[in-house]
């Protein structure tokens, strides 16, 4: 079977992004408690320019005209962006399209003059740690606790060319 596989910069309202977050609340809420409604309304909580040029992005991964994967960024601090909402569809695991949104997002994030890549990931995400970590993520402290357990905090230095533009370290 042939595979066409296209990357889209979207919106988080963009029907592409539906099933990211759809599916996003129901594994947060299956390992952390709260309603799949809760969750995806707090996923939605947050502005959509958090997540749009020319801070921030919020990509979707469409293999065969299905959305299987995606992931965002938003400005964390003047040389930092944070990864937020990485995302590969249940039916599609396993198959490097996590590494491959990190690639994408961190290629967009070092287009936007960013240093430093931050995240956090939550205790009951052991497949998300060590993604991070198999990508070349440094763990830092864990100093925040949230009321599951603390967070899993990375973070990753993009190195700067002699264009002066940022690449993954």
């Amino acid at each position: 079977m042939s595979m066409s596989r296209s990357v889209f910069h979207v919106g988080q309202h963009d029907p592409l992004a539906a099933p990211l977050l759809a599916e996003l609340a129901i594994e947060y809420s299956s390992r952390y408690g709260g309603t799949p409604g809760e969750v995806h309304a707090d996923l939605l909580g947050y502005s959509p320019e958090h997540f749009a040029p020319p801070h921030g992005d919020l990509l979707i991964v469409v293999e065969n005209g299905e959305p299987v994967a995606g992931g965002a960024f938003q400005r964390f601090d003047a040389e930092t962006a944070e990864l937020k909402r990485i995302w590969t569809s249940s039916e599609h695991r396993r198959q490097g399209l996590g590494r491959f949104v990190l690639e994408q997002l961190e290629a967009e994030i070092a287009r936007r003059g960013y240093r430093r890549v931050y995240l956090t990931t939550g205790p009951r995400q052991p497949e998300a740690v060590a993604l991070y970590t198999a990508a070349g993520y440094t763990a830092l402290p864990r100093d925040v606790k949230e009321q599951v357990g603390y967070v899993h905090p990375f973070e990753k230095r993009l190195v700067v060319d002699e264009d002066a533009q940022a690449v993954p370290a």
